[in-house]
């Protein structure tokens, strides 16, 4: 689903843990407090847990990059940097300079979770008209990841809050995307669902690109949630026909749009966290703008 050159890459740096007690620290359903069930006194996560016994994201995080660091200092084959840490962004981004380009990779601290997906995600991940309920039950049986990400809600920012993180399964979504079995196999018929994804990627970070103030809220996840949403919502296979890819993504960018509208688009795993706030309403509206503006006028944007 890359868009243009890519110049851009996520490395998930898993580790496994044993069974953890989940407390959640707001409404959302998706940020929670960590402690481990099991006595931690001979386990190596036992220096990262506060003084409430909670495991610390920020600590874990702050080793990694200290080890990372190290490392770094060994590459000689190119020039490889570590950029300083953003406030309450779970990855570590590593900046490669290698003409004719430089690409990023971001390294992302993650806990894997063999365990039952929290309550928050049970009327989540609407698949069952779209890719069956098999399926739907076949995700809920792996595994979840929690990332290490500060929750800005929080009155006091200790930095022992997670998120929890599926992209594991969207990325298994996105690979076997279709009603039927052979949806764009080489035998199937050829759909347009990643091709509405990827104009849609491409149209925000443009827009991105021109108005960074104004729109430093959005990334391209807010796109990705959305065509999650579109293809429940319309799960068949006929639906996407790539010879209809005009009409396909005007209806996909109409719905976002409605979501803009509403300030609400629901997580696709956790239907209670509302991924647009009321807070925001004037980069919601100034990114409704500046849509309506391309589809009045056949997307200058894409022949730039």
């Amino acid at each position: 689903l890359q868009i243009s050159e890519p110049d851009e890459f996520d490395i998930m740096l898993t580790m496994p843990v044993p069974r953890l007690q989940l407390d959640a620290c707001d409404a959302t359903g998706a940020f929670y407090y960590v402690t481990l069930k099991r006595n931690p006194r001979e386990m190596c996560l036992s220096r990262f847990l506060d003084e409430e016994g909670k495991l610390s994201a920020l600590e874990m995080l702050e080793a990694l990059r200290k080890i990372i660091k190290e490392e770094v200092k060994n590459i000689s084959t190119g020039e490889v940097t570590v950029s300083r840490k953003k406030p309450g962004c779970p990855a570590i981004t590593l900046q490669i300079k290698k003409p004719p380009s430089e690409i990023s990779v971001d390294i992302i601290l993650a806990l894997k979770v063999n365990q039952s997906w929290p309550l928050s995600t049970k009327d989540g991940l609407l698949v069952g008209e779209w890719l069956g309920t098999k399926a739907r039950r076949d995700f809920r049986y792996d595994d979840f990841y929690l990332v290490a990400k500060q929750n800005k809600e929080e009155k006091a920012l200790r930095g022992n809050t997670w998120r929890l993180s599926f992209s594991h399964i969207e990325k298994k979504i996105l690979t076997n995307h279709g009603n039927g079995k052979t949806c764009c196999e080489s035998d199937g018929v050829r759909c347009c669902r990643k091709d509405c994804l990827k104009l849609l990627k491409y149209l925000l970070q443009q827009l991105k690109t021109k108005h960074q103030k104004e729109l430093q809220k959005f990334c391209s996840y807010h796109v990705k949630t959305a065509f999650f949403h579109s293809c429940a919502k319309w799960p068949r296979d006929e639906d996407w026909r790539w010879e209809d890819l005009d009409r396909c993504f005007h209806r996909y960018l109409e719905y976002f749009l409605d979501c803009l509208q509403n300030s609400r688009l629901p997580h696709f795993f956790i239907p209670q966290y509302n991924l647009l706030s009321q807070n925001d309403r004037a980069s919601q509206n100034f990114l409704t703008r500046e849509i309506n503006y391309q589809i009045n006028n056949r997307f200058p944007i894409f022949q730039q």
